[in-house]
């Protein structure tokens, strides 16, 4: 049985779907002025994850994933750049969806934008405005948070304690400080809507609860995002959308965990941004994710040049299994049935690795399985006499994990492609210096592929190289 952590009990509990064999699952996206970040690219890989998983156990998923395509950053881009805000939200929609692909993510079923909306928006508000719920003030409409009884119970905070907090963003129009906008009037030249309330755009809260009432119902199974949208976004949305329809919203919160750069939160001010973007061009994107999962979801991460390296390490050590695996395939001829010990040595592995997944998506230990498995299979494949039954049910395992984690671009990247046929060809070049006793040749090509990063290692098998 897998088991959530729920920000809203704070506790974990067995995962019962409203719909037996299906999920709904809605998870906040990005806000469309800029190249995505790190921070960015966590909830993306994380609860990515989180769909394969579900998928895997036999769920049917749909998946959410909303573009905020219309907001003040957005338009301060577009003034900025002197052009139009749709220019500037499709374009970075587009570099999102290059991004995105080069992590692996696999598409939502719907990523719905904020201006394809605008009429499901208006009524939502209006419906709000219809139960005393929200007021017009000149143009901007607000909701009104003293209506919702439950005020306070994702973040865990009492009215008071946000009243203080609230206080010194006092706006003259709110009858509450905690008040917050569901439509904005337009400024002079920024592009709006007309509405009851006259020309406007909506506010930042209400383009979730409109979105995951038209796409997924009234209530969902799983609300995701990152810990930084727990107040004030999701605690708005669960006021507006639970005061329309009485209902809760969604069943499960889930919120991963911060991310700070050599100990320091990541931000503007810091001058600490690093875009995907940046960190791809650098590495390949699968040791980016390998890092995300490393760490347990709701856990903060250190991100830092050194835990980069650890990553792309462990990802080479996953290549080299691959590699060291299917190359004795490959020359093993004994089709022996599988063994009865190696069987029961998966078996347990498998176990293990649902049992971590299990457990509130414990990637991070999974990881652990995924490496004790790598470990029985480099000490399989070194024996005189193997059964090639049992090297394929380990690689189907291995095919499995690596899918489910979303790594299973290195089930490609750990084959050797053709442009390093002068590798093979120096390798076998010094076979033969060694077969006419050339030692010093056979030495000279050994050196030779060392200082172009490439180690040599002579097995029963014949020789197989990897790099440093």
């Amino acid at each position: 049985m897998i088991q959530i952590y729920n920000t809203l009990t704070r506790k974990k509990g067995v995962f019962k779907p409203i719909q037996e064999g299906k999920v709904s699952m809605y998870v906040c996206g990005p806000t469309v002025y800029n190249l995505i970040h790190l921070g960015n690219a966590r909830p993306l890989i994380v609860f990515d994850t989180v769909r394969r998983y579900l998928e895997y156990k036999g769920y049917e998923v749909n998946y959410v994933q909303n573009f905020t395509d219309i907001d003040d950053k957005i338009i301060n881009k577009a003034n900025e750049l002197k052009k139009e805000v749709k220019e500037i939200s499709e374009g970075f929609i587009q570099e999102f969806l290059v991004d995105a692909k080069a992590l692996n993510i696999r598409q939502a079923n719907v990523n719905p934008k904020v201006t394809e909306n605008i009429d499901e928006i208006k009524n939502f508000i209006q419906e709000l405005v219809n139960q005393n719920a929200a007021y017009e003030k000149e143009g901007d409409v607000y909701f009104k948070t003293e209506a919702f009884e439950g005020y306070g119970k994702l973040s865990n905070q009492s009215v008071d304690d946000l009243l203080v907090g609230a206080r010194i963003e006092i706006e003259e129009k709110k009858m509450n400080p905690l008040d917050f906008a569901l439509w904005k009037s337009a400024k002079p030249g920024e592009t709006s809507w007309q509405s009851p309330w006259g020309k406007g755009r909506p506010g930042w809260h209400i383009e979730c609860s409109a979105m995951v009432k038209k796409y997924l119902g009234e209530t969902i199974d799983i609300h995701a995002g990152g810990a930084d949208l727990i107040f004030p976004h999701h605690e708005n949305e669960i006021a507006q959308s639970e005061m329309l329809t009485h209902k809760p919203l969604a069943n499960y919160w889930m919120h991963n965990g911060y991310i700070n750069i050599n100990n320091e939160k990541m931000s503007k001010s810091l001058g600490n941004i690093l875009t995907v973007r940046e960190l791809i061009e650098q590495y390949e994107p699968m040791v980016l994710r390998f890092l995300i999962l490393s760490v347990h979801y709701r856990h903060p991460i250190s991100f830092s040049e050194d835990l980069l390296i650890q990553a792309k390490n462990s990802v080479d050590r996953i290549k080299i299994s691959i590699d060291n695996l299917l190359h004795r395939l490959e020359i093993e001829e004994n089709d022996h049935l599988l063994e009865k010990e190696m069987k029961q040595v998966v078996e347990e592995l498998k176990v293990r690795f649902e049992k971590e997944m299990d457990d509130d998506f414990n990637t991070a230990n999974a990881i652990t399985v995924l490496f004790d498995l790598m470990k029985q299979i480099n000490i399989y494949i070194q024996q005189e006499k193997v059964s090639k039954q049992t090297m394929i049910v380990m690689l189907d395992i291995m095919k499995t994990w690596l899918n489910i984690l979303g790594l299973e671009p290195l089930l490609v990247e750990g084959t050797k492609s053709s442009s390093e046929d002068w590798i093979e060809e120096l390798i076998e070049e010094r076979n033969i210096a060694r077969k006419n006793k050339n030692w010093q040749r056979a030495d000279e090509i050994r050196n030779q592929l060392f200082e172009k990063g490439i180690l040599l290692e002579d097995t029963p098998q014949g020789v197989r190289w990897k790099r440093k």
